[in-house]
């Protein structure tokens, strides 16, 4: 924890980041008596990926945009934690950082908004949807073959104006961001997980600080939610496990249940024409060892189909 004052929280100037800052400085003042409103403070960095918003994140550097600057900050000890959406982080965790709380998960599905349509299936061929994901794009795909998906960059609200604005007919978001910032009501249909699998991490919002920071840890373990800690612990091991980054078309998500971690998970092809599916499950301290045994397998079967390197 830094030697000033106040408390400081490291955010993105978005609104969906600001809302995910704003619900962690509630839960802090509440779990701890030493804050209020005027000694928990939010500092707003400007990230890459805030940047440059019309290329796909691996065109400027992969999921790290979303945090590099944070990060830099919490190294040189500018902020006492930094608040991400956990799918926005990379799989191996920078070198002095770590992230030992997590809030409660909010739903992980997709959502499908669309002004033309009243769901997914009725879409018409050809219409286009707007995504930046390439897992949501091979998901997309292998459910209907007759449509187009196209890139799509910007917060939420930019990408509601660009569909109102009928640049697509459709989008595909987070439902966890729609339901934070209050925006259900734009929502047409929610798929279903078996319908498509989410990002790992989606939902989830991640406390990261300086793994030598002893108190810093000490005050955001009295808001972590023990369920969500660890199914991402499963989750994150899977991802490190493939070496996967923003290019990696993969979806998983797992669930605790009487002490027993299930994990599901899918990997596509780099072509996005091929998918390979895998689930373990044992007990949830062992959530790390099944991500990783689950993300090995998962490589196994794709084989040749998947090289990091080449997407």
């Amino acid at each position: 924890m830094t030697d000033k004052k106040k408390f400081i929280i490291g955010s993105r100037g978005s609104k969906l980041s600001l809302a995910y800052s704003s619900h962690v400085k509630n839960l802090l003042i509440k779990s701890n008596s030493q804050f209020d409103h005027s000694s928990v403070e939010i500092k707003i960095i400007k990230t890459s990926g805030d940047i440059f918003q019309n290329k796909r994140i691996s065109d400027i550097g992969g999921k790290g945009v979303f945090c590099k600057q944070i990060e830099e900050e919490l190294l040189e000890s500018k902020i006492d934690l930094a608040v991400h959406s956990l799918k926005d982080l990379p799989g191996h965790m920078t070198d002095g950082l770590c992230v030992n709380a997590v809030v409660k998960r909010n739903d992980p599905r997709d959502a499908f908004l669309s002004y033309s349509s009243e769901s997914f299936k009725d879409l018409k061929p050809q219409s286009k949807i707007g995504t930046s994901s390439f897992r949501r794009h091979a998901q997309l795909n292998l459910l209907r073959n007759d449509i187009e998906i196209v890139l799509m960059r910007g917060n939420i609200d930019t990408r509601i104006a660009k569909l109102k604005n009928k640049e697509y007919d459709a989008i595909v978001l987070s439902l966890a961001g729609i339901q934070m910032l209050n925006l259900i009501d734009e929502v047409k249909e929610v798929f279903s997980t078996e319908q498509m699998l989410p990002a790992l991490g989606q939902g989830v919002i991640a406390l990261q600080c300086k793994k030598d920071d002893h108190k810093t840890l000490n005050i955001i373990k009295e808001i972590n939610d023990r369920e969500t800690y660890y199914c991402i612990q499963a989750e994150r091991a899977l991802l490190e496990a493939i070496g996967g980054d923003c290019d990696t078309a993969i979806g998983g998500l797992a669930k605790l249940s009487n002490d027993k971690i299930f994990l599901k998970s899918e990997l596509f092809s780099n072509d996005g024409k091929k998918k390979f599916q895998f689930e373990s499950s044992g007990y949830f301290k062992e959530a790390k060892k099944i991500g990783y045994e689950v993300g090995k397998e998962l490589l196994k079967k794709a084989g040749s189909d998947f090289i990091t390197q080449e997407r």
